[in-house]
């Protein structure tokens, strides 16, 4: 039993950590080498991982996809740490709408001409922070989506993810009082309702002794009784 909720615990550990990692803000610094358009068929694996079409646009079964073609600067633990190398990466360009996750990206259009304006090649850089979520995947044909783009002076400058560190920073605060908040209900409540029902569970058992004495009691006299009857030698 205990090998069993260790590994539901672990199973639940790992599916929250995995929608974090997938619909956390991440920082990319890149360089914009093209931007596309592509018809694209959804399969029934990879329809969940695209948000939607333009706000106002009707939903398809096939539909065009912008696309922003970089090399990047590798990066590991939610954007946290810059790796050395380069590496190329295909971004998706997505209204998010309303729905999850709830980014309320509306302007895709725009992100797609900002990053057209972006354009750079290897003799004449130009390095760009590009904020996305969601992961890469070639055999699934899965991109993260872009929701920002900002020029930069160059491929070393310093991202801090800060709504990465608050959101962490509040999660453990709120799992602090949430924690302090059930002991403060198991003191007040649970546990003085544990104890009566333990008090009035010695109190039921004490009666049935008691009843069981006197059962017993009555049965010795009767058997007493029962003896004088017998033949004597």
């Amino acid at each position: 039993m205990r090998y069993f909720r260790n590994t539901l615990r672990l199973v639940a550990i790992v599916l929250v950590a995995a929608v974090l990692h997938y619909i956390l803000p991440q920082h990319d610094v890149a360089r914009i080498t093209s931007t596309e358009v592509i018809r694209m068929d959804f399969s029934s694996i990879n329809r969940h991982f695209f948000a939607q079409p333009d706000s106002g646009a009707t939903e398809l079964t096939t539909r065009d996809v912008r696309l922003i073609n970089t090399v990047k600067k590798p990066t590991w633990v939610l954007g946290f740490f810059q790796r050395k190398g380069e590496k190329v990466l295909v971004y998706r360009n997505e209204d998010t709408g309303w729905i999850w996750p709830p980014y309320f990206k509306f302007d895709s259009s725009d992100l797609q001409a900002e990053a057209s304006a972006n354009i750079s090649t290897a003799a004449n850089e130009q390095w760009v922070v590009i904020t996305h979520y969601g992961w890469r995947n070639r055999f699934f044909t899965i991109y993260p989506n872009a929701v920002g783009i900002r020029p930069v002076s160059g491929p070393d400058v310093t991202v801090i993810p800060w709504f990465n560190i608050f959101f962490f920073i509040f999660v453990a605060i709120a799992a602090l009082v949430i924690r302090g908040m059930w002991r403060q209900f198991r003191e007040r409540m649970i546990d003085p309702a544990l104890e009566d029902a333990g008090e009035a569970w010695d109190k039921v058992e004490d009666r049935a002794d008691a009843v069981g004495n006197r059962a017993s009691g009555l049965w010795g006299r009767i058997r007493a009784w029962a003896a004088t009857w017998r033949r004597k030698p």
